[in-house]
Formats: C-alpha cells, structure tokens, sequence
C-alpha cells in the first residue's frame, strides 16, 4: 500500500495537476492538507472519477485537510480530539480549525495533519501551535495502544534537524525551528513513532518545501516539514519512503512536493 502526504496549497487552484499526479503515480491512499475549501466545494466528483473514496475536514479560505483512498475508510474522525478553540482574536476565542482527519484504511489508521505554523513568534499563534502539539501528543500515544499499524502523515509546520534546512541560520527565529517546537515533534518519537524517511534515508537532506520568493525551486533552497511517523506495527511494514520532487516543478505547482511511504 502506497500512502501519500501533499500539502496541496489550494484545491481549485491545484486540481489539475493534482489529477495528473493521482493519474500517474496512482497512490492508494493520500493526505492532502490545505485545500483552502470547504468541503461542499471540494472537487470530489473530479477525484472520484480517478477510483478515489474522499473524505473531507475543511473550512472556507484556510487550512482543510482531505483523505483520499482506494479503498474503505472507516471510524473517521474528524478534528483533533481536545482542541474546541483556536487562538484569540480581539480578546476572543474562535472556533477550531480544520487541520486534522483520521481514518483506518485496510487495518492501517491513517491521519493527515495540517499542524499550525505558529509565526509569529513569541505570540498567541505559537502559543496555539504549542498547545495542538501537545493534544497531538496525547492522541497519538493513545492510538498506539489499540496496537494498530498507525501513520501520522501531514505537513507538520516543524523542520526536525539544521540538515531538514538549506540555511539554518536564516530560520533561527522562525516557529518552525524553535527548540519548544522541535522538542514536541522529539516527544512524538519518543513515544515510539519513527520518521519513515529517516528509517530509509538516514542522513543528508530531503526538501518537501520550496518558497515562491527568490528563486527557491531552482536554487534548491528547501526544508523539510512534511513528514510521515509510524508506529512501530507500521514501521515494521515500511519497504520505501521517497520525496517525488516531480510535482513541484511543474507549472502552477504548490510550494510542497508529496512525499510516499510503501507498507508490505
């Protein structure tokens, strides 16, 4: 089973190369994150022409989260368990975002995860971004004792190590990089997941974000923040994890590049 993470950056925007892609690849199962949309406007028809069963957790203009899979999906969650608010606006709390969506999936329970940036920083946002580690935390300790195979894929907002980064120092005071921020995405494995791409790939760098801004494609000036953790049942199943750089050089691309896992 192929499983796949993307960070989209805009359904509407991003749906005909997300076609081209889906066609020529052919994951079976795939975590979208930011698809901008709510989900009566999804695409769906488009993406289940392609052989896709399509679940949605979106909201209108920002952040959204999508499963798209091949096969069944079944006990779907919707929403991080324990976290009701986002962060305040004018002294007020707004409602939780749409940046989590779980699912089990041919014995595998799968997630895809849009975790909040957190910029800028010090501040609510990364107080917020803080806050939902910690519930991430939670929850996926507590998937792991169902003792299923579990995948937490998504863009994590995190870059793990200095080599996940073309130049450290320019990100020092990012969100992104910070030593709370780094210290939670740690505490995820120490749980007992492990970062497939690190099982497979075990040093030197492999970018899943390129910025618009300044030529960051060509010049290969990218990070790693979009990640794919498996619990130890998953990992045990782990034949190959790659970054398909494809996608991001193609026209009208996202910033992100989907990155895969294959379980036996």
């Amino acid at each position: 089973m192929k499983i796949a993470t993307f960070n989209i950056n805009g359904i509407k925007a991003r749906l005909p190369r997300l076609l081209e892609w889906l066609e020529e690849f052919s994951p079976d199962v795939v975590c979208l994150q930011e698809i901008k949309s709510i989900c009566e406007n999804f695409p769906r028809s488009e993406i289940e022409a392609l052989g896709y069963i399509v679940e949605t957790n979106g909201m209108k203009a920002f952040n959204g989260v999508a499963l798209l899979s091949k096969y069944p999906m079944e006990n779907i969650l919707k929403g991080l368990p324990g976290m009701t608010w986002g962060p305040e606006k004018d002294g007020e709390p707004t409602i939780e975002q749409a940046r989590y969506l779980e699912a089990t999936i041919q014995g595998v329970r799968i997630s895809t995860i849009y975790l909040p940036n957190g910029n800028p920083q010090p501040g609510p946002k990364f107080t917020y971004k803080l806050e939902w580690m910690d519930k991430l935390i939670d929850h996926a300790r507590g998937l792991l004792r169902t003792e299923m195979p579990v995948v937490l894929a998504g863009d994590y907002n995190i870059i793990p190590h200095d080599i996940d980064c073309y130049n450290p120092a320019g990100w020092v005071d990012d969100a992104l990089t910070q030593p709370e921020s780094r210290a939670r995405f740690r505490s995820l494995l120490n749980l007992g997941y492990m970062d497939a791409l690190r099982q497979i790939k075990a040093e030197g760098p492999a970018y899943t974000y390129w910025d618009y801004q300044r030529g960051a494609w060509p010049k290969d000036n990218g990070i790693r923040i979009d990640h794919l953790l498996l619990s130890a049942q998953a990992a045990d199943r782990l034949k190959d994890c790659q970054v398909d750089r494809i996608p991001r050089g193609k026209e009208k691309a996202s910033d992100h590049t989907p990155i895969w896992i294959e379980l036996s």
